[in-house]
């Protein structure tokens, strides 16, 4: 469990930019590499948890042995002053075979003591690790949603700057300039066509006037000063 760790870590220090480069997502990339740490991390606190309580057993067995040899020792000497000799070796006996379990328990407690600090040395190198990749992670989800915008923005801009776009530009500019020429073409038509019809009407008003004035001097209204 400790080496597949020491192998998501491997990857997660090492090779993380080229596994980013070919994700779809890398954001969402470097939470599944978290998760998978912590999940290792949890399993790894687990086995800790276990080989302490070992540990623990262990040693009680160990003080539980080193009880009953101080106990046979005492009854040992108490037999032989009472003069009773086979009680006392008896009790030797019984004292030499704890001696001999008290020396297997040492032996496997103590290596259960050794394995205890050689795993929260690693726990504490695998929670370090996992801050580490927390912190790594922040700075890499912003670089990564940095980099999405300034792609979008690049692509926008390339869109806007291309040729098609300024084309595009260009004949709506030419189809303006055209509405403006027929406006102007339009409004000298209509000027010309005005000034004729004025023309006309000028000369109407003109006939009429004489004709008044003719008739105003037959009825002898001519308001005309005299001289």
């Amino acid at each position: 469990m400790f080496q597949f760790f020491k192998r998501i870590r491997t990857v997660v220090s090492s090779e993380l930019n080229a596994m980013i480069d070919k994700a779809e997502d890398p954001v969402k990339m470097l939470d599944q590499f978290l998760r998978d740490m912590g999940e290792d991390i949890r399993e790894a606190e687990a086995a800790v948890a276990k080989q302490i309580a070992n540990e623990k057993m262990l040693k009680r067995k160990v003080n539980d042995a080193q009880v009953m040899v101080d106990r046979r020792q005492e009854q040992a000497e108490k037999a032989v002053e009472a003069g009773n000799d086979d009680l006392a070796r008896r009790a030797l006996q019984d004292k030499k075979d704890h001696e001999n379990t008290l020396a297997s328990l040492t032996e496997s407690w103590e290596r259960a003591q050794a394995d205890v600090s050689s795993l929260r040395d690693k726990l504490d190198e695998m929670k370090r690790e996992y801050r580490e990749m927390q912190l790594k992670k922040d700075s890499l989800k912003a670089r990564a949603e940095s980099a999405k915008t300034r792609t979008k923005m690049n692509r926008t801009m390339s869109s806007i700057s291309g040729d098609e776009s300024r084309q595009g530009f260009e004949r709506m500019e030419e189809k303006v300039l055209r509405f403006e020429a027929e406006a102007e073409t339009s409004e000298d038509i209509s000027q010309a066509s005005r000034t004729l019809d004025d023309e006309f009407k000028d000369l109407i008003t003109n006939d009429v006037d004489d004709e008044l004035a003719a008739l105003k001097k037959k009825l002898g209204k001519d308001e005309s000063p005299t001289e």
